[in-house]
């Protein structure tokens, strides 16, 4: 069943009323019940700044889509629903963990008469192939998981090439603690020792290694942009680890900037914006909130993530849709900070919401930041 935008308030409704946090102060008894009401519910003592961004820095971001939050829907069908909504761009799957439910990579590489046919599809809706994406685990220890992750990079980077598109989006990896071991090993800590030794035979032995490779067969199709995604379980998990491996590789790493998964490392936002973007390493950025439930951080701890509803009463953390973890004056400081710092990419919302699954959950994630753009460039929604 088709579930139409509601209205957009007018925006500067909308930014007065957006300051609360509401979702993130939820004590637990209430946790569940509330948690379909969005952070930007109620006022706060927040001050929205008004004024638009400066000319200087002013531009229209894409926002665009990741589609594995459909994966039921047809190519046809996904891309006439994003031209309804006005969805400018997408992000598609091309294998790993996002699958390829829209992107029939073979057949795309095999013909390119096909290849240029499935683009001319979105191109016709105005809809921009921004990027591909093929998170996995090229580094896993069962040489069988990590030699089918990295062959769907390097198909992922062929097609690239015949699309011309510019960004990969992808994990890091996470290898095994030794040359042994068959399970990956997420080492953060150095202590004790075991733990160094952990660290530094998999920068030195495995990942270092791989993306020097990586980074090479990219540049040699003419792809200078691989995107990692900062993410739990995996070597690059915050901006430190992300730097370290493109000190070690090459300025072809870069960012996919999920700040969902630094709101509950502590990080400020906006100066992980400012960071990566001073180091030229902002290459593509998911629009995915974190709601933090106070009550529960404070007797367990933040290294207590829940992914599924039933599992909410309890924990400290959980994915939300764009304004249901965060304020939308936080989200329009966002937006308003990938501007002022030349961003070149697409806002790529990302649903991985528990309670507002696929098609609610974009849709909530659209209103707050078609909202939020259009005040900072003074221009009608």
């Amino acid at each position: 069943m088709d579930r139409a935008i509601p209205d957009l308030p007018e925006r500067r409704t909308f930014l007065k009323t957006a300051g609360g946090a509401l979702a993130a102060s939820l004590t637990t008894p209430a946790l569940v019940a509330a948690s379909s009401t969005p952070a930007f519910a109620s006022a706060s003592a927040e001050s929205p700044q008004e004024a638009p961004v400066p000319a200087s820095v002013q531009r229209k971001i894409p926002i665009g889509v990741f589609d594995p939050a459909f994966p039921d829907w047809s190519l046809d069908e996904m891309i006439e629903k994003f031209a309804a909504w006005g969805i400018e761009a997408v992000e598609i799957g091309t294998g790993g963990y996002p699958e390829s439910k829209h992107c029939p990579v073979q057949s795309l590489l095999d013909d390119p008469a096909k290849a240029r046919a499935w683009k001319k599809k979105f191109e016709d809706k105005n809809i921009r192939v921004a990027t591909l994406s093929c998170h996995g685990n090229p580094v896993h220890p069962d040489a069988k998981i990590a030699q089918r992750d990295a062959e769907t990079f390097k198909r992922t980077v062929i097609l690239a090439e015949r699309l011309e598109v510019e960004v990969i989006v992808g994990f890091s990896g996470c290898p095994g603690g030794n040359a042994t071991d068959t399970m990956p090993n997420w080492a953060t800590y150095r202590w004790p020792p075991e733990f160094a030794q952990i660290l530094d035979w998999q920068w030195k032995e495995r990942v270092i290694p791989y993306w020097k490779e990586a980074a090479k067969f990219a540049r040699s199709h003419g792809i200078h942009k691989l995107a990692l995604e900062m993410h739990p379980g995996f070597v690059v998990y915050n901006p430190m680890t992300l730097l370290k491996l493109r000190a070690a590789v090459g300025e072809e790493i870069g960012a996919n900037c999920d700040l969902s998964h630094l709101f509950w490392q502590g990080c400020d936002p906006l100066e992980v914006i400012r960071l990566l973007g001073k180091e030229g390493a902002l290459f593509h950025a998911h629009m995915k909130d974190t709601v933090l439930y106070k009550d529960n951080v404070a007797k367990y701890g933040v290294l207590n993530f829940a992914f599924d509803k039933e599992d909410l009463p309890l924990a400290s953390e959980t994915f939300r849709s764009v304004g249901y973890g965060h304020s939308a004056n936080t989200w329009k400081e966002i937006v308003r900070t990938y501007m002022e710092v030349g961003y070149k990419g697409i806002l790529s919302i990302e649903n991985e919401d528990p309670i507002l699954p696929g098609e609610v959950g974009v849709q909530r994630a659209l209103t707050v930041l078609k909202n939020v753009r259009a005040e900072l460039l003074g221009t009608p929604v």
